[in-house]
């Protein structure tokens, strides 16, 4: 846990939030040394803001008003998040994409997870174009975020074989499963202060992680 008490979270969510629960779940348990002090999403009617309500969580929709609009989203945004005292913002099937202004001026205080082994596939669909590539391995990645799509520094990684039998649904199954281990486990070592943004890039455990932790599940 971090020295100075529960790493406050704001995590942003589009549809079922099923990261968002797991993420909730283990601050509940005391897995992991996080609070859950706002759940925000830009979609009135999804799903994961009943979820979060029904596990007590604080919860905020936020209508989207379109690309040309977005810089509105993310005033009202940032002010709900800041009023929250959020000091690490996650995104868990955010499906929107947040400015650049917006990502520089929290650099270091944004995760993401994408369903893939980045940088492969970044994007939409990863599960169909793995099969479509005939690739052998799959997973999911925690990174950072930065202005670059599903570029910035990656932080942990999953990965888990593609079976002959899988289908676009048995392997978005099993690579969701990974996620909701890995992402707790990232935002854990951020609140143990193991993981840390300096010099614009991160570092885990006091050196500079040039390469992403890699976990293998037989999933």
């Amino acid at each position: 846990m971090s020295a100075r008490g529960a790493l406050r979270l704001g995590i942003l969510i589009s549809g079922r939030g099923s990261n968002m629960a797991a993420i909730a779940q283990d601050c509940r348990s005391g897995r992991l040394g996080a609070e859950v002090a706002l759940v925000l999403s830009e979609q009135p009617a999804a799903a994961g803001l009943e979820t979060a309500r029904g596990l007590g969580l604080a919860t905020r929709a936020i209508p989207w008003p379109g690309a040309a609009q977005r810089c509105e989203f993310e005033q009202e945004a940032a002010a709900a998040l800041d009023a929250a005292g959020i000091e690490l913002i996650v995104l868990a099937g955010f499906m929107r994409i947040l400015s650049a202004e917006f990502v520089t001026a929290r650099a270091g205080r944004i995760l993401n997870i994408h369903p893939s082994l980045l940088p492969k596939f970044p994007g939409l669909h990863t599960h169909r174009r793995v099969l479509e590539a005939g690739e052998r391995s799959h997973g999911a990645t925690v990174h950072y975020v930065t202005p670059e799509l599903d570029g910035g520094p990656r932080v942990l990684q999953a990965r888990i074989a593609v079976r002959s039998a899988d289908s676009e649904e048995s392997l978005s199954a099993r690579v969701q499963a990974t996620e909701h281990i890995i992402y707790p486990k990232a935002i854990g070592w951020c609140a143990e202060g193991r993981l840390q943004w300096r010099e614009e890039r991160p570092w885990l455990d006091g050196a500079p992680l040039l390469t992403p932790v890699l976990e293998e599940f037989d999933a």
